[in-house]
């Protein structure tokens, strides 16, 4: 009986969540993102890539965190994910999940070593539960088209805390970086 009244807690408050995202999207208040443009150098890791449907990403990554955690013992630094634009725009794209390492990693499985491509990024976090991540992406997105140039590529996500590392979602802390080219005046555009 308890398990069933903590299930029915969970959906009621992830549909809380969805409906506090929806509201926020259909009547958005003014952006209130800090945004930091920031290059991030090229990085080696180790990763396993697929290409998924929006519905399926979440027990995706779940699966490839887990064969990255079989595999390295001690990442340089906090897990995060290549996104592909198509994933958001057409509801299937290409992933690519990693924890960064020192050493090159041999290919066991998934998983593989690479390494990540410099990139200029205007970056944010979004605290809390994914479940309005999306609101947060919306945000980004619209502190890009007003100071930016966005440029072709996936989205990257560093998971500074999450799910990995405290059950408690409210601590969660996730960095959403988009792509851009940087240009000189990043003030407001006129209208």
């Amino acid at each position: 009986m308890g398990e069933h009244l903590q299930r029915l807690q969970d959906q009621l408050s992830r549909t809380q969540a969805a409906v506090a995202s929806l509201r926020r999207l259909l009547r958005p208040e003014p952006a209130g993102v800090d945004v930091e443009l920031r290059p991030a150098p090229a990085r080696r890791v180790a990763a396993v890539r697929g290409t998924v449907t929006h519905q399926e990403v979440l027990s995706w990554y779940a699966g490839a965190m887990a064969e990255l955690d079989a595999v390295i013992d001690t990442p340089t630094g906090p897990a995060g994910g290549l996104y592909d634009n198509a994933l958001f725009s057409q509801g299937r794209g290409d992933v690519l999940v990693y924890v960064p390492v020192a050493a090159p990693v041999p290919d066991l499985g998934r998983v593989h070593g690479t390494e990540l491509p410099p990139a200029e990024l205007a970056v944010t976090v979004h605290p809390g539960t994914h479940d309005t991540i999306d609101v947060t992406y919306g945000e980004l997105g619209r502190w890009v088209a007003d100071h930016a140039l966005a440029v072709a590529g996936p989205v990257r996500e560093t998971y500074l805390v999450g799910p990995r590392d405290t059950p408690a979602s409210e601590e969660w802390r996730t960095e959403i970086g988009w792509p851009v080219f940087r240009v000189a005046d990043t003030g407001p555009r006129p209208s």
